[in-house]
């Protein structure tokens, strides 16, 4: 079989299994929570979120297993690209995400200062331990700072959380514990599946291991959130659709992050100059896109949806067209990014904010005369 054919299947049934993996996973890990008496609330913001975000962390945690620091560092900041571009941009597409969880605008500018703090981590070209440690710490802050803030508005933030079946722990702990641990084998699996075509392909490609990261495996491991997402907008549950964004790009930033410089122990997790100078902070413009979610009831229409996957395929063809028979055009075509698409995007993201803040400010007035 050739090499690159191999290469396509070990891609795709790693993506496969990472997903079924997944799945296993958080029914095991919420029929113990029901079953040890664990508050829905704290599932839906814990047990459930994490699950989604099981897939990033086990291929990171793999690909540094195996010495591809470069595949470890791409998933996490390709998966936070395509959550706000192609996951936002198709759930508004659906319908339009109109936020009215203080739950879920609380955590908007604090996903935009966790990845201008990744960044700045980064930027010496490694994450070290003890920024794994301070990213875990402040995951393990936020999570309790969640919980506590939605058991003070609890009609509030139902909108932003995801339904947890009462009916769970009803196959009993033996059945939770089979079907936790065989989550987490086929997970594993899945990884180490994915990681080796990823590797394979990027060699037969030409390209580096964090160009495939950003694209192919970073979609692929995306994909639980595109579900669930798209599946929230269709029952008109625009809140929890943008909260499972939200949420998992925070998951991505501080415990795959965090976690893959911890397991890299003292050598620190690899962060390679273009990632740095380019992706990084793509990261964090496209953060900055959910800004007007951040002035109440911002919302996401469908013309912005659009906008939002057309970016991506922008982001996607500066990412390939280099590599292709037409890289000649490459220099012209981040030309025209950085001159013409990136200063009308900013100019969209600062003007809806604006007009946000003015309509707060004039209904505020009615209000109170």
């Amino acid at each position: 079989m050739p090499d690159f054919l191999r290469a396509s299947i070990e891609v795709l049934l790693g993506i496969a299994l990472l997903f079924g993996g997944g799945e296993v996973f958080v029914q095991g890990s919420v029929a113990l929570a029901v079953i040890f008496g664990i508050p829905q609330l704290v599932i839906g913001l814990t047990v459930v979120s994490l699950g989604t975000s099981a897939p990033e962390l086990f291929v990171s945690l793999s690909s540094i297993l195996q010495g591809a620091d470069a595949l470890a560092v791409s998933n996490a900041i390709g998966s936070n690209i395509f959550n706000v571009l192609v996951v936002l941009g198709c759930s508004a597409l659906i319908l339009p995400l109109r936020v009215e969880s203080r739950l879920v605008r609380r955590d908007v500018p604090l996903m935009i200062a966790i990845s201008a703090a990744v960044w700045g981590m980064a930027s010496a070209g490694r994450l070290t331990w003890q920024a794994g440690i301070a990213l875990l710490l402040a995951l393990v802050i936020n999570t309790i700072w969640e919980i506590r803030t939605a058991r003070e508005e609890p009609i509030d933030s139902e909108r932003a959380e995801p339904d947890v079946d009462d009916t769970a722990g009803e196959g009993g702990w033996l059945l939770a514990v089979f079907k936790l641990l065989g989550g987490i084998a086929v997970l594993t699996l899945g990884s180490r599946v994915l990681v080796s075509g990823a590797t394979t392909a990027a060699a037969f490609l030409g390209v580096s291991q964090a160009v495939i990261g950003l694209t192919i495996v970073a979609a692929g491991t995306s994909m639980p959130e595109l579900i669930t997402s798209l599946v929230a907008a269709l029952r008109g549950k625009t809140d929890l659709a943008i909260g499972n964004v939200v949420g998992s790009c925070l998951l991505n930033l501080m415990m795959v992050l965090g976690g893959g410089a911890i397991a890299a122990a003292g050598r620190g997790l690899d962060v390679s100059p273009e990632l740095i100078s380019e992706d990084l902070p793509v990261m964090l413009l496209t953060s900055l896109a959910c800004l007007p979610i951040f002035w109440t009831k911002g919302r996401i229409s469908r013309l912005e949806g659009g906008l939002l996957l057309g970016l991506y395929i922008l982001y996607i063809t500066d990412n390939v067209l280099p590599r292709t028979t037409l890289s000649s055009w490459a220099d012209e075509f981040r030309l025209v990014m950085l001159c013409l698409v990136l200063p009308i995007v900013m100019i969209l993201i600062i003007t809806q904010a604006v007009m946000y803040w003015r309509s707060t400010k004039r209904n505020d007035s009615a209000m109170e005369t």
